[in-house]
């Protein structure tokens, strides 16, 4: 609420914003605006085409401020959000698409943008498969946790700020620790601890002896300290999908800003970061610059050179950043959601096998049926010819025998994208402690965004958006400045 109070305030100090914020969400462009050309003087250019970069954009546009670019590396946008065609305006996301309760400012977006949302399908049996065996039951919207543990995680993550656990007053204790450290400490039963790894790795990345305990718990927190609301469907942070799918939020915004986005322009080198003017080495030419936002993951940011180079702390950083957790999900089309006459809700959860969680992804009229995937890519062939029907023997063991015929499949593995390299952070015990005071100071004239470096929902769409909100003030803050 603090930021949103912030951001009026500011934008209504300044005259050329007036008759912008009377209209909520207005995307305008100046009549005599031009394309800059790679010879021009920006105000500010940032660098990524994903949710944080295009709020940013949009932001500045909004201020009246036509003097910026976007720069992305790759031929699209929408980041870490993907949308596979199916046909006949049908699409399944390939890579993050929920949206829950708290999760304010990514629907405000939405909304802003005329894009709808609609519930996540859940009615049903869950069915759970351990080798040969099968069990199906109601979970009511939620993975079954252990409430027990949960409220001892929901206690712990009260004292975790999400946006800067560095500076939680036990931080030192509790980062010595993994997650699977403190769950070995709750006697838990092997079947226990297995719905623990798959939630660790569904959430964070990576398995929960990996996991660091006072990151996870900076995640809970941004869920209202919640376990639930952050590792269910109903009420949580997995119930809302949009309509036209997840990445229908990047190409509209980019479809307004036109010439200020510019595709396939990968920042090479960054100099003069440090004075007045900033100069970004590009596959097509130098791009100056007053003012740069980096709305990239830092594992991107590493790959950057910058002359000078970074100080120490912000370049360990960047360095040691966790980029282990590619993530890989699949897609089987089928001509209409069969479970569900079933009594199922076409989820699935399997103990040590290949996949971790399969769920119904169908769009919401139910007119074709769809089945999502988060899988192990270590138990999957890589090649999508064999990881299909290994895929659909196991959704037919949990589903019924149609699911051995899909229509379509898709499998993105976002490891094999060299501008992503991993979708979520799966920070590790000792580093937030040790580096996390470098993640969010600008330096120079750089200002450091993306999903990463939010205040809460760091690693969802909304800390992408809200990180985008934030660089935007601070590059007319400092505008204003000079």
């Amino acid at each position: 609420m603090s930021e949103q109070l912030n951001r009026r305030r500011f934008l209504g100090s300044l005259a050329s914003a007036a008759a912008v914020a009377a209209i909520p969400g207005a995307a305008v462009a100046l009549p005599n605006a031009r394309r800059p050309e790679f010879g021009d003087m920006l105000d500010v250019v940032i660098i990524g085409g994903g949710l944080a970069g295009l709020t940013t954009a949009r932001d500045l546009r909004l201020a009246g401020n036509e003097s910026f670019l976007v720069l992305e590396a790759q031929d699209r946008v929408g980041g870490r959000t993907l949308n596979h065609e199916l046909g006949n305006g049908y699409i399944s996301e390939a890579g993050g698409q929920w949206i829950g309760p708290g999760q304010t400012a990514v629907a405000d977006l939405a909304r802003e943008l005329n894009i709808g949302t609609f519930t996540t399908y859940y009615e049903g049996k869950t069915v759970f498969l351990a080798g040969d065996g099968r069990v199906a039951m109601d979970l009511h919207g939620t993975f079954g946790s252990d409430e027990k543990i949960a409220t001892k995680l929901d206690e712990l993550a009260r004292t975790v700020p999400s946006g800067a656990p560095w500076k939680a007053a036990n931080a030192a204790e509790l980062d010595k620790m993994s997650l699977g450290d403190w769950l070995i400490k709750q006697n838990l039963k092997p079947e226990d601890r297995i719905g623990w790894n798959i939630a660790s790795m569904l959430s964070g990345g990576t398995m929960p002896t990996k996991m660091g305990l006072l990151h996870f718990l900076s995640m809970i927190n941004s869920a209202n300290s919640r376990y639930d609301q952050l590792d269910s469907i109903k009420d949580s942070a997995q119930e809302t999908r949009f309509f036209g799918g997840s990445q229908i939020l990047s190409i509209k915004m980019a479809e307004a800003l036109g010439e200020k986005v510019r595709l396939s322009s990968p920042v090479r080198k960054i100099s003069g970061w440090n004075q007045d003017v900033v100069s970004l080495h590009t596959d097509t030419g130098v791009v100056r610059a007053r003012h740069v936002v980096m709305a990239l993951t830092p594992s991107l940011c590493h790959q950057i050179q910058f002359d000078p180079p970074l100080p120490e702390m912000r370049r360990e950083l960047q360095r040691r950043w966790p980029a282990h957790s590619p993530g890989r999900k699949t897609a089987h089309v089928y001509a209409k959601p069969f479970w569900r006459e079933k009594g199922l809700n076409g989820h699935i959860i399997q103990a040590n096998g290949p996949l971790l969680w399969a769920y119904d992804n169908s769009p919401p009229d139910g007119s074709i049926g769809v089945i999502n995937c988060f899988v192990t890519q270590s138990m999957l062939p890589s090649d999508p010819k064999q990881a299909e029907p290994m895929l659909s023997a196991i959704l037919a063991q949990g589903l019924g025998e149609e699911a051995l015929r899909p229509l379509q499949f898709h499998d993105h593995d976002w490891g094999q994208d060299p501008w992503i390299i991993s979708c979520v952070s799966a920070i590790p015990p000792g580093f937030w402690t040790r580096y996390g005071e470098a993640l969010h100071p600008p330096l120079g004239n750089l200002i450091w965004s993306g999903t990463e470096t939010a205040d809460i929902w760091a690693g969802y769409m909304d800390g992408a958006v809200r990180s985008g909100h934030r660089a935007a003030l601070q590059a007319l803050q400092a505008l204003r400045r000079v």
